[in-house]
């Protein structure tokens, strides 16, 4: 289980992967761009700085937002703010398709919080502080819009739960 935050907290375990990721990519793009450039005979300390300017940049688009629970809350953190709601007070729950799909969620005190649902279906721990704060919405009557497409979402996350676990188990392919 990662720890992100308070105590109690559970955090995307993919992140740190994810993250590095992002970092080689950013890395590989400045090493191969410098090198061009050296090869090239063009490479001036203004040039090497625009380098290594554009590949911090890449790094900071490519790196993944860090999702992170609790009892009661869920929050999205990127390089530049970090979003909070409170799952028992949700008032909607929406969800929008394209090239990437996300969730949007929105508290009573008008919170907004985007957050992709691949993330919930790697982190069960996420999900299921998640789905224990939405029945706590549902039960206080907070939750307007949503309640049916987070149900839909929480049967295919516990299919998928199944299916690796019968894949791990060897009783499945």
């Amino acid at each position: 289980m990662e720890r992100s935050g308070p105590v109690g907290s559970v955090g995307d375990r993919n992140w740190h992967g994810s993250a590095r990721l992002a970092v080689s990519c950013a890395l590989l793009f400045c090493a191969m761009a410098l090198l061009v450039d050296w090869d090239a005979g063009s490479l001036t300390p203004p040039r090497a700085l625009l380098w290594l300017a554009l590949s911090v940049a890449a790094g900071v688009v490519l790196l993944p937002p860090r999702v992170s629970a609790g009892p009661g809350w869920l929050a999205v953190r990127t390089p530049w703010r970090r979003r909070f709601v409170r799952t028992d007070a949700l008032t909607s729950v929406r969800q929008y398709d394209g090239v990437s799909s996300h969730l949007v969620l929105r508290d009573v005190s008008g919170n907004r919080l985007e957050l992709d649902p691949r993330v919930l279906t790697a982190n069960p721990l996420i999900w299921h502080e998640l789905d224990t704060g939405v029945r706590r919405s549902v039960e206080r009557g907070t939750l307007r819009h949503g309640a049916e497409l987070l149900d839909r979402l929480g049967h295919r996350i516990d299919d998928e739960t199944v299916r690796a676990v019968l894949r791990t188990s060897g009783l499945s392919r």
